[in-house]
């Protein structure tokens, strides 16, 4: 299994920044791209510099209803609609109708506009935890305010955790991920996070985006923290 950052606020040279989040986890059976960041054009342009086509795709997973994390939506699935779509239940209706309508039927794009989301089978809400396809889970929709979802990759070393924002607080997402085994890394915007003895023992604490205390976490986890980047990518 193997994860590289395709959109973060830092990228590597030859590829574009932005603010907002995507990486793509690359699986015996499944290519599932997390979040799209802010702007589609970024994303692809990103994705093709790396080697990956959109039609690589067949798994989509939004984190949370920010506009830095579903941005690219419309432009990704422009190029690629044949793809199963995981959303927290809470996103708004028309967020949802949007989602779904932006299909391709006889070689054209269907516009945003009025349908009944329940028709379409491919957009699944998440509100419990549950496996999306072999070695990857959902920790389900949590928080209050701002509700969010984030993955969760089962290794031979251990759990994963790819997270958008960490809204919800480490707390309630590592809890929810501890529930399938030991988590050992974790990957993505960490936001506010001051939780920093959650992080004992971990491999691999991967801070992007919108994580708030790097320095701090880099001090106390010297060996473990990575300053994530597009660009950036590790196997599991």
């Amino acid at each position: 299994m193997k994860l590289t950052v395709i959109y973060d606020n830092e990228a590597k040279k030859g590829l574009n920044s932005g603010w907002g989040f995507s990486c793509l986890i690359e699986t015996a059976g499944h290519n599932i791209l997390f979040d799209t960041g802010w702007d589609g054009h970024v994303l692809l342009a990103n994705m093709a510099k790396l080697g990956f086509s959109p039609e690589d795709v067949n798994i989509l997973v939004l984190s949370h209803q920010h506009w830095d994390h579903i941005g690219g939506v419309p432009t990704f699935l422009n190029m690629q609609s044949d793809v199963d779509i995981f959303i927290p239940a809470s996103f708004s209706s028309n967020l949802k109708r949007e989602i779904s309508t932006r299909r391709k039927q006889g070689g054209t794009y269907l516009s945003f506009s009025e349908v009944d989301v329940s028709m379409n089978p491919r957009l699944y809400e998440i509100k419990e935890p549950q496996e999306i396809c072999k070695g990857i889970y959902t920790t389900g929709e949590l928080g209050k305010e701002i509700k969010e979802q984030s993955l969760i990759l089962y290794s031979s070393k251990g759990l994963y955790v790819i997270t958008g924002c960490a809204h919800p607080g480490l707390p309630a997402i590592l809890d929810a991920a501890s529930s399938y085994g030991n988590v050992v890394g974790i990957v993505g915007g960490l936001h506010d996070s001051q939780e920093y003895g959650l992080f004992k023992g971990m491999h691999l604490i991967g801070a992007g985006h919108c994580t708030a205390h790097k320095e701090e976490i880099r001090m106390k986890y010297p060996d473990a923290f990575v300053d994530v980047f597009a660009g950036y990518s590790v196997e599991f």
